[in-house]
C-alpha cells in the first residue's frame, strides 16, 4: 500500500465530531490502497473522552503521538474556569471558550481572548508547529510517505503540513472541517489590524500552496475561491467531501429504551447560540392545547448542553419532561438517535450557519428518523434535507409551520419517506473512496 501522513489534533480516546472524520476515513482508506500514518498529540486538551472509539482504529493504521505544550492551563487559571473550558475551548480553531465569545466577559476573560487572538496565532496549538516539523522531517527521511493530509481546525495543523511540503515536495491535501477566518466566532475576536492580516495571509498561503483543498460544504469552497480570486476557479484543486456516517455504527444495533410517548432527542453539543426558543414555546402550547400531548412528550438531551438551554426548557414549563443524560459513549448516542420519534438539529443563530452541515446531521440520516432543524432558509442544510427527504427546517421565529409539523409527527400523519440513494452517498466508506481518488 501507499502511505499517507495524516496530521490531526483530534484522535481517540478524545471524543467529539472533530475525531470522527479522520478516525473513520483512516478506517476505510486501506480498502483503497492507502495506509494511514496518524500524527497526533500525546497529551491534547481534548475535553471529554470515549474509550469505545479506540475499537474503530484500523489495524492497518500506524499512530505516532508526540507531546504538545498548550497555554490552556494558564487561560483557565486567569479566568477562574479551571477544568471547565477544555471541551468548549477545543471546539473550532481553539478560541478560548468560543461558545462564550460574545456576551459578558470578565476583565481576565477579555485579556485571555486578546492573547488568544493576537499572540497565539493561528491558535493555541501553535507551540506544536516547530517541534512537529523537526520531528516529522526526520521521520519522513527514515519512513517515506506518498502524500500528506492536514485537517483543521485547529489550523496550526495546516502550517505543520505546509512546512513539510515546502521542504520535501511531498503532495499535500489541506482538509477543512470548518472555515478559518470565516468561522462564526472569528468576527467576535478582539483582533488588531496586524493580527487580522496575519490570519488572512496564513489562510491564503495554505489555500495557494496545498496541491488539493477539501472542504465539507460547497459554500466553504465558494468562500475560499472568493478569497483567492477568479484566476483560481478552474485549477481543479478544490473539492467537497462532506462529513458522513459509518454504516457499521448502525448495523445490528438496537434502539435505546425510551419512555412510551413522543420522544424528541438531541445528541452532541447543544450551544446557547443554537437555542430554538420557538420550539419550547410551541411544545408548551401543544401540551395545553392537544389532549394527551403533555403527558406523552419527552425531551432527551445527550452530550454537552449549555445551561442556558436547560433554563429555557424549564422556563417554558417543560422541565418535568426533560432528561439530560450528559455525555454518553458514541455508540449509545447512535442507539438513542434510532429510538427518537423526532431528532432536533439546531444550527447556531449566526449568519455563517447558511453554509454549515454539522457532523451529527449525517448520523441522524443513518438513524432513519425524522429531523426538525432550526436555522436560516436557503441554507446548505435545508437543501440537503430536501434532497434526502428526511425532515424540515424552520427559521428561528417560525411557530405556525412548526406547530403543524409537530402535530403531524405526533399523530403519525407525517409522510416520512427518506431517499436511500441520497443518504447512501454519505457513508464513510464512500467518502474515503473519494479521498483516495484525490490522493
Amino acid at each position: 500500500m501507499k502511505r499517507v501522513l495524516i496530521i490531526t489534533y483530534y484522535w481517540p480516546p478524545a471524543s467529539g465530531s472533530g475525531v470522527q472524520r479522520w478516525l473513520k476515513m483512516s478506517k476505510y482508506l486501506p480498502q483503497y490502497g492507502w495506509q494511514p500514518v496518524i500524527y497526533t498529540p500525546e497529551n491534547p486538551e481534548a475535553g471529554m473522552t470515549d474509550e469505545s472509539l479506540l475499537r474503530d482504529i484500523s489495524p492497518e493504521v500506524k499512530v505516532i503521538k508526540r507531546p504538545i505544550l498548550e497555554p490552556y492551563a494558564v487561560f483557565n487559571a486567569l479566568t477562574g474556569n479551571k477544568g471547565k473550558n477544555s471541551e468548549k475551548a477545543s471546539a473550532g480553531s481553539g478560541a478560548v471558550n468560543p461558545i462564550n465569545a460574545v456576551g459578558h466577559k470578565s476583565p481576565m476573560m477579555r485579556l485571555s481572548l486578546w492573547l488568544r487572538a493576537n499572540v497565539f496565532v493561528p491558535d493555541p496549538r501553535f507551540l506544536w508547529i516547530r517541534p512537529s516539523v523537526r520531528f516529522l522531517k526526520k521521520y519522513l527521511r527514515e519512513h517515506p510517505v506518498d502524500a500528506i493530509i492536514s485537517t483543521g481546525p485547529p489550523h496550526s495543523m495546516h502550517l505543520i503540513a505546509r512546512a513539510l511540503h515546502r521542504s520535501t515536495g511531498i503532495p499535500w491535501t489541506a482538509d477543512f472541517r470548518d472555515p478559518w477566518t470565516r468561522i462564526f466566532y472569528f468576527k467576535h475576536l478582539p483582533l488588531t489590524s496586524r493580527s487580522r492580516k496575519r490570519y488572512a495571509a496564513m489562510e491564503l498561503s495554505v489555500l495557494r500552496e496545498a496541491d488539493h483543498v477539501v472542504a465539507v460544504t460547497d459554500s466553504m469552497v465558494r468562500d475560499f475561491l472568493e478569497e483567492l480570486g477568479p484566476q483560481w476557479q478552474d485549477k481543479g484543486k478544490f473539492h467537497v467531501i462532506e462529513n458522513g456516517y459509518d454504516e457499521a455504527d448502525f448495523t445490528g444495533i438496537t434502539a435505546a429504551e425510551l419512555p412510551a410517548g413522543f420522544n424528541l432527542v438531541h445528541t452532541g453539543l447543544f450551544s446557547a447560540e443554537g437555542n430554538p426558543r420557538s420550539l419550547w414555546k410551541v411544545l408548551a402550547e401543544l401540551s395545553s392545547e392537544l389532549p394527551g400531548f403533555g403527558r406523552d412528550l419527552h425531551l432527551t438531551f445527550a452530550g454537552k448542553t449549555d445551561p442556558e438551554i436547560l433554563a429555557a426548557v424549564r422556563e417554558a414549563g417543560l422541565g418535568d419532561r426533560l432528561t439530560d443524560r450528559g455525555y454518553i459513549p458514541h455508540h449509545e448516542a447512535n442507539r438513542l438517535q434510532k429510538a427518537a420519534d423526532l431528532l432536533l438539529l439546531p444550527l447556531r443563530e449566526e449568519p455563517e450557519a447558511t453554509g454549515i452541515l454539522t457532523g451529527k446531521y449525517f448520523e441522524y440520516l443513518a438513524a432513519g428518523r425524522p429531523i426538525a432543524a432550526f436555522g436560516p432558509h436557503d441554507s446548505v442544510l435545508e437543501r440537503s434535507l430536501g434532497l434526502t427527504q428526511t425532515g424540515h427546517l424552520f427559521d428561528w421565529n417560525e411557530e405556525a409551520p412548526l406547530k403543524e409539523f409537530l402535530k403531524a409527527v405526533y399523530s403519525g400523519t407525517y409522510a416520512f419517506s427518506p431517499e436511500p440513494g441520497a443518504i447512501s452517498a454519505y457513508t464513510r466508506r464512500t467518502l474515503a473512496g473519494r479521498f483516495a481518488e484525490i490522493l
